[in-house]
């Protein structure tokens, strides 16, 4: 609703419109500027300025100038900064006021005339804050080291006072007339070297009294920026300024819930500004944990509950910024979402609100339209905010009780009062009801059998067996058993009182859902395994406690996988997974993962990158399998999603044992090293847990020697380089292992040299390779290494594979040596078959494929390229070796087998299952197709090329 701009003497708006156009007048004449006060649409603007904001209007007044430049350019640039280098020390406090009141009515009068949105007026409020504390600082900095000398370290550096700014200001995001909540701190402990010297502390505390009184004393000048310091260590009894080491040793020691909040917008904003983004650096796991932080949701209740007794205390209901749905409870939606996801998610660390909203809503942590609705929400209510401030440059969250400050503060706005109350209250309601639901722990612990609750609890001296007999458990026994020993470990029966609320809501839950599974007992032992482990990690009952959802999904993950729930137990951090919202969109790619292991290198040192590269593998394994086991993604896709994972690890393994072997013994100019995949690596059907089949090649002059301080020739550095592999592929961290390797289908196998030059790898696959090492290299690729010799492999592969061969003896070659394989290794009995040796089973299928590969690879090129069992029975469908019905029915027989075997690997059992007419039909179809080269049947009635 605009302003009306004519008079009437009994309008109250036009009558403040009026006086204040007056004074303006006045002030301009006594000024001599000419301002076109009597131009409509000067005087219409100034109009709606007055109305909204007197604070304006006085600084106008006493600033007359100011309104002059605003007539000619609407305050689209903003005013210089004062020297205060030029004048006096006298004149520094009145410049700064000056300004800071110029600079703020400049964007009042670009806020009430739309120029700006509220975004933009939050960000020139941040920034006028930030230069005035930085102008006000260098000039006092200067003033102390003239005075004290500069403060140096014991090491002769200059030590500086650093300035964090928390709150709004650190967000960004500093409303009007915000105060500012400032902590000063300094990197180390020292003493000045002037005619007065002082110790660190003391000079960084005077510098930060001084700062603090020439931002915040009020003169005839009024004030520059209330300063607030009682969010330092220890509150107001805490001493002014602390050293870094002393604030790291005071957060790990009595660092509270409101703190994290409060250091989660930290930001240095004057003095020595990379040392304070070094010390937030190293605060970083204080304020996000490692895990999904479920705890932080108790702090946040507690938090909460305070301010709404504050709120009731004072009868603050119209604080639009304390009170129900207000700006804060906004605040704490985001913040304590971000603590929770942050510890695992970068992009979630940020201070600003709205952004971090945005990344919570791309990381769907929050619904889009959730997150759209609380940023309306937000940007309509600090626009009210700004207003109700701007209107006497007052410290206000609160609606004004006098009705003329009413109408005046809807009209800026464009509304009446009615119509502004009307979304005020709507907006309050959406932030209100999201925020309650967030706080709302969810019900769905408490609807587990009130029986088993109640032996739960009389556990371990009470409780009776028939009470687990009764809800469904058929080993009752030896459940009761098991749940006894829980009890009355030291774990249980140490916990602090929270925690134990927490395991006695969570346990009947546990219980409940375990006993319908297949093996009750052994659910429970694996639940009961992880239990002991997060006892001591109040965090991940929380998370149980807190998201049924995440306990369901444990539930399901540990009755039906014994693998996945092992590796739960041993690395709880996996528990976030069941939570994670990426869990349920695609899953990474190629790309991807193998970026994700590159990041891992990051770290400083080899043990932490080895960690790090642990955590990943096992959180992206461990995804990858869960999709596996909720159906989401079938087994090829995901057996070659954990062959691209293993391609990541591998080649960043080979960068960690090359900068090892760099520093011990330098480089070998023109040497070259790739690592070769066999077996289910190479063919990119890796399995759960599999084991990887690697062969090491080299390239390097004859005459080759490191340039390090320990020189070695070409074969041993490489030798080396590739057991430097091995070991860190095997080392145990606390994240776990990487892999086992199996370095025996290198030439010569056992008795073969650990690396291969790429000549003698030449020499060995055309003179002295046997049939079943070229079987091999039918599936055999590069994962990592050099790409000049990763050609070079391909080359030779090419050449060994596309030998023309005497068919009769490769078919002799290959049926005596699967013979061989099945009389030792096939368990099949009978009603129970074994999916890889069993006859008609996976190493059947690739037999077959391997034998046609090698015996029209010379003639059909094309055959060379795939690895992966489906990919290459597609290329013998379209050379014209295998018929294409023959062929599809081979890629669905591979993928069934393929899915049972890794659903028994996810289970911790054999690959051995009870026969069913699924697996009658897939082996049937591989019997078909290789009856021949099993001697069974004559396999040219299967092929459509006989050869």
């Amino acid at each position: 609703m605009p302003v009306s701009t004519t008079t009437s003497s009994d309008d109250p708006l036009q009558q403040i419109i009026a006086r204040a156009i007056e004074r303006l007048r006045h002030a301009a004449a006594r000024s001599a500027l000419d301002i076109p006060f009597d131009d409509p649409a000067f005087h219409a603007a100034l109009s709606r300025v007055a109305i909204a904001s007197d604070f304006a209007v006085d600084t106008f007044e006493r600033q007359p100038e100011l309104l002059q430049r605003l007539s000619l350019d609407a305050g689209t640039t903003p005013l210089p900064a004062p020297d205060l280098s030029a004048g006096s020390r006298d004149d520094w406090a009145r410049m700064l006021r000056r300004w800071r009141a110029a600079e703020s009515a400049r964007l009042v009068w670009r806020d009430v005339l739309d120029l700006d949105d509220v975004d933009a007026t939050l960000a020139g409020t941040t920034h006028l804050a930030e230069r005035c504390l930085q102008l006000a600082h260098d000039a006092l900095e200067a003033e102390f080291i003239a005075r004290h000398g500069v403060v140096r370290d014991s090491g002769g550096q200059p030590v500086r006072l650093v300035v964090f700014a928390l709150g709004k200001l650190g967000g960004g995001e500093l409303n009007f007339s915000s105060d500012v909540d400032l902590v000063y701190a300094y990197p180390h402990e020292g003493e000045s070297g002037g005619p007065r010297p002082l110790p660190a502390e003391t000079w960084c505390m005077r510098l930060g009294q001084a700062l603090a009184k020439l931002l915040d004393e009020v003169t005839v000048d009024g004030f520059c920026h209330r300063v607030d310091l009682r969010l330092r260590p220890f509150g107001g009894a805490g001493r002014l300024a602390l050293s870094f080491g002393a604030m790291e040793q005071y957060f790990q020691r009595e660092g509270r819930d409101w703190e994290r909040y409060a250091w989660q917008k930290a930001r240095p904003v004057a003095g020595d500004i990379a040392a304070g983004e070094a010390f937030l650096s190293g605060l970083r796991p204080f304020v996000y944990r490692r895990y999904l932080d479920f705890g932080a949701l108790d702090g946040l209740r507690g938090m909460k509950a305070a301010i709404s007794a504050e709120v009731a205390r004072k009868e603050l209901a119209d604080d639009i910024k304390r009170g129900r749905g207000g700006i804060r409870e906004i605040e704490f939606f985001a913040q304590v979402l971000q603590l929770i996801h942050g510890g695992r998610d970068a992009a979630l660390r940020g201070r600003r609100l709205q952004p971090a909203l945005q990344a919570l809503a791309a990381a769907r942590h929050v619904p889009a339209e959730t997150a759209q609705a609380l940023l309306e929400a937000y940007r309509w209510l600090r626009r009210l905010e700004n207003r109700l401030q701007m209107l006497r440059d007052a410290q206000v969250h609160a609606l004004p009780e006098e009705p003329l400050d009413r109408a005046r503060i809807a009209a800026g706005l464009g509304l009446s009062w009615d119509a502004l109350a009307q979304v005020l209250a709507h907006h309050r309601e959406v932030v209100a009801s999201t925020f309650d639901a967030l706080l709302h722990r969810e019900q769905a612990s408490r609807t587990a059998d009130c029986d088993l609750a109640g032996y739960w609890r009389a556990l371990p001296e009470a409780g009776e067996p028939a009470q687990l007999e009764a809800a469904g458990f058929g080993d009752a026994q030896a459940v009761d058993a098991a749940l006894r020993d829980f009890a009355r470990s030291p774990g249980v029966r140490d916990l602090p009182d929270i925690a134990r609320t927490r395991l006695e809501r969570v346990m009947p839950v546990l219980l409940q859902a375990s006993a319908p599974a297949d093996r009750p007992l052994e659910a429970v032992r694996r639940l009961l395994a992880l239990l002991h482990n997060v006892l001591r990690r109040s965090s991940y009952l929380a998370l149980l406690d807190e998201q049924p959802a995440a306990l369901a999904r444990l539930v399901d993950l540990m009755t039906r996988s014994a693998f996945l729930a092992e590796r739960v137990a041993m690395h709880p951090l996996l528990l976030d997974e069941l939570l994670d919202a990426r869990i349920e969109g695609p899953l990474p790619g190629r790309a991807q993962l193998h970026a994700a292991c590159e990041a891992a290198l990051a770290r400083d040192d080899v043990e932490a990158a080895l960690y790090a590269l642990n955590e990943v593998r096992q959180t992206l394994s461990f995804r990858i399998a869960l999709a596996m086991l909720d159906g989401r993604q079938g087994a090829q896709d995901s057996a070659r999603q954990l062959a691209w994972l293993a391609d990541g690890v591998v080649a960043a393994v080979l960068e960690l044992a090359r900068r090892g072997m760099h520093d011990s013994h330098g480089r070998i100019d023109g040497a070259r090293f790739a690592v070769l995949g066999y077996g289910s690596l190479g063919g990119e059907e890796l399995g759960v847990g599999s084991d990887l089949d690697l062969v090491f090649l080299y390239d390097a002059p004859a005459t080759a020697q490191s340039d390090g301080p320990r020189p070695l020739d070409a074969i041993r550095w490489h030798a080396r380089l590739a057991q430097k592999m091995v070991a860190l592929l095997g080392t145990v961290t606390g994240a776990g292992r990487l892999y086992e390797v199996d370095i025996r289908l290198r030439p010569d196998g056992a008795s073969g040299l650990l690396v291969s030059s790429l000549a003698s790898y030449d020499d060995y696959q055309r003179e002295r390779a046997w049939t079943w090492e070229h079987q091999a290299l039918v599936r055999a690729r590069a994962v990592a290494g050099d790409d000049g010799l990763v050609a070079e492999f391909e080359r030779v592969r090419a050449a060994a594979l596309a030998h023309r061969r005497d068919a009769d003896v490769l078919h002799d070659d290959i049926v005596s040596m699967r013979q061989r394989m099945r009389g030792e290794l096939d368990r099949s009995r009978d009603g129970v078959f074994d999916l890889k040796q069993g006859e008609g089973g996976l190493v059947d299928l690739e037999f077959l494929v391997q034998y046609l590969v090698l015996r029209e690879a010379h003639a059909s090129p094309e055959l060379l390229l795939p690895r992966a069992t489906p990919a290459l029975l597609e290329a013998l469908c379209a050379a014209g070796v295998l018929a294409a019905d023959i062929g599809r029915s081979l890629r669905e027989a591979h993928a069934t087998l393929l899915a049972l075997g890794l659903g028994q690997t996810l289970d911790r059992r054999p690959r051995l299952v009870p026969d069913s007419r699924r697996l009658q039909d897939a082996r049937a179809s591989v019997r078909a197709a290789g009856a021949s080269l099993l001697g069974i049947d004559p396999l040219a009635g299967v092929l459509a090329a006989s050869g």
